[in-house]
């Protein structure tokens, strides 16, 4: 029997694939699912995502098929088509993308045949199957990829040098996608690169449409987005880098100088790049060290978050910010040999810490893990717990920071404690960022 999740960190397949489809420019989901999935599914995604909202057509607005007890019955697949062709004509999109829930792929309805029907009108529909016990909202992330790749982005025999394709970055799932993709890219391009991001702020559906012409793609993820990275080059024969989410000036340096020269960048230029971006970094950040030093804000820490977050964090706060991550805390089901690779970015730290990792998805079990790593006082004069301490995750760790009277970044999915518009936590300026929130929780704290 699988096990029971409680409190996940993330929605079914659909949730996710509704969350991919929001955040690309001017596409409409289309969802083919009994009622009540769309707006449980509208709450989880906005309420829980910094109050993101709906974004164009999403939210509370999505077109659904609403299938009932004659569907189910009879098959929704007449039902599916009606719904298409209403939501073309009511609804002004460049995209029209059909996601799928549990029931209708329990009775099975071919979703793929009927989307088949509207290829080559004048409005572009696609679909495919996400129903929630294909995966959660990461793999709804990747067959949404994986069908666009496959079905609406257009081949191209030709590459062009110095064009590049990024992603690996779950829209909404990160709550700070927007800032964080803006932030890589706008990196990318003082490397000399062409960047398409599908989701970032100015891209429209041509960035995804004309995509094949890159001649490298940056996965951002030693797990999201690489199957859909793997269909991108069975298609179009394009390959793939993955790369670690960089926070802050070590994590962000290694990930320029592999990026330029898997894409043929000078190393002289990536270097210039470097050093620009470290001088401006480093000319902020030296600002806290009388500070830090003389009000001693090095704390002990707890890191909760997906396999993005986690590894990205612990590093960030070892290297950059000179505190202790000795635990972290990994929220994704994963597969085994899908840990084994998260681990492995958990490792050559320059500050040479060496955290404890953990794959756990229950909530309730941070706790525990805290007081292994550091166990409770029995008694004695001295001994070393979890003070002064301090957790990076979600306000999941609500309760837990509570209990152990330490202060609590809620820095992964769910965040309902803060309103998230364009900030960023990736790269140079990220890390300032982070510095910044963190520093300023203690301080609030005194």
């Amino acid at each position: 029997m699988s096990k029971v999740i409680e409190r996940p960190r993330f929605t079914c397949a659909l949730g996710g694939a509704i969350g991919t489809v929001q955040a690309l420019p001017r596409a409409i989901p289309i969802l083919h699912t009994s009622p009540g999935c769309g707006g449980n599914l509208a709450g989880a995604l906005s309420g829980a995502s910094g109050y993101h909202g709906g974004s164009y057509c999403g939210g509370q607005t999505l077109p659904s098929s609403n299938v009932a007890e004659r569907d189910i019955v009879f098959g929704g697949e007449e039902r599916l088509a009606e719904q298409i062709e209403n939501t073309i004509r009511i609804m002004d999109g460049d995209l029209y993308f059909v996601v799928t829930g549990c029931m209708v792929e329990m009775i099975g309805d071919d979703v793929n045949q009927v989307v088949k029907q509207f290829r080559g009108g004048e409005h572009p529909v696609v679909g495919t199957e996400t129903t929630s016990f294909k995966g959660n909202s990461y793999k709804g992330y990747d067959y949404v990829l994986s069908a666009l790749f496959r079905d609406f982005t257009e081949p191209a025999p030709v590459k062009k040098a110095g064009t590049v394709n990024l992603f690996g970055i779950v829209p909404l799932q990160d709550v700070f996608w927007k800032g964080n993709i803006d932030t890589l890219k706008e990196l990318l391009e003082k490397l000399g690169l062409t960047v398409n991001t599908f989701f970032g702020t100015g891209e429209t559906m041509d960035n995804l449409r004309y995509a094949a012409s890159a001649s490298l793609n940056i996965v951002l993820s030693r797990v999201y987005g690489q199957e859909a990275a793997q269909t991108f080059q069975e298609v179009h024969d394009v390959p793939w880098l993955t790369a670690e989410f960089p926070i802050g000036d070590h994590a962000t340096s290694a990930f320029l100088r592999k990026v330029g020269e898997a894409a043929g960048v000078p190393a002289e230029q990536v270097e210039q790049v470097i050093a620009g971006e470290r001088k401006y970094y480093y000319d902020f950040l030296q600002r806290l060290s009388d500070s830090y030093n003389d009000l001693d804000f090095q704390r002990y820490a707890t890191v909760v978050g997906d396999a993005n977050y986690a590894q990205a964090l612990t590093r960030f706060l070892a290297d950059d910010l000179g505190w202790l991550p000795e635990l972290a805390i990994v929220t994704d089901p994963l597969l085994p040999e899908e840990e084994d690779d998260i681990r492995a970015g958990f490792r050559d730290y320059h500050s040479g810490l060496e955290p404890t990792v953990v794959f756990d998805t229950d909530a309730s079990n941070v706790a525990k893990h805290i007081n292994r790593q550091w166990p409770q006082s029995k008694g004695q004069r001295y001994y070393d717990g979890f003070l002064p301490g301090f957790i990076a995750g979600s306000v999941m760790e609500r309760d837990t920071a509570e209990q152990f009277k330490v202060p609590l970044l809620a820095v992964s999915y769910p965040i309902t404690n803060r309103v998230v518009l364009n900030r960023t936590y990736a790269g140079f300026k990220g890390g300032l960022t982070l510095a910044e929130d963190a520093i300023s929780l203690l301080v609030s704290h005194r």
